[in-house]
């Protein structure tokens, strides 16, 4: 029965440091961490590695809900799973206890409350996108694809649409689409 530690970050210029230490002061034996998105588990290799390890009798610990899940779903999902294999759920900075009623019902209430805060931030984002754009400040991204090397690519060196992507590090469906945009 041991207790392991996982932190996480949403962006590089975060940092998980103090996570990390929080989580060792709490007795933690081991602390995994990464620096990733939290609104799904894809792609959160680390919290993946965790969750295979841990076994009956262990314990999950975080330093807030936030840190495990931004989606109720996803939250309910990981607490379901640690249950039904005989794990506890504990934060560091909130009063959770998954074995009780309450306990669940403010792990529920803390997930809402995450998945409604990101909610939040992308409707701000998007709005934040639609007055620039209003104003002719924002110009989305930088194009990735070149569609001039492309159709150079294509008339000088003779190369099919599979070469060219490879060549460029780009899709088959870029290059198709670039060549057609030339031919307008």
């Amino acid at each position: 029965m041991a207790t392991y530690g996982y932190a996480r970050a949403s962006t590089l210029d975060q940092d998980v440091a103090i996570q990390e230490e929080a989580l060792r002061r709490a007795g933690c034996e081991v602390v995994r961490s990464e620096t990733v998105s939290g609104t799904s588990r894809a792609g959160r290799s680390e919290l993946a590695l965790l969750l295979q390890f841990l076994h009956p009798g262990d314990t999950l610990m975080v330093t807030r809900v936030d840190r495990l899940a931004r989606s109720i779903k996803d939250l309910q999902d990981i607490v379901s799973e640690l249950r039904a294999r005989g794990i506890a759920l504990k934060a560091t900075e909130q009063p959770i206890d998954t074995a009780t009623s309450a306990g669940k019902a403010f792990l529920d209430m803390l997930g809402v409350f995450a998945e409604f805060e990101t909610n939040l931030r992308r409707e701000r984002q998007m709005e934040g996108i639609a007055r620039a754009k209003a104003r002719g400040i924002y110009k989305g991204r930088k194009p990735s694809i070149d569609p001039a090397e492309i159709r150079r690519l294509r008339a000088e060196e003779k190369l099919g649409a599979t070469a060219i992507a490879k060549r460029l590090g780009i899709g088959r469906a870029s290059v198709y689409r670039a060549l057609a945009a030339g031919d307008g």
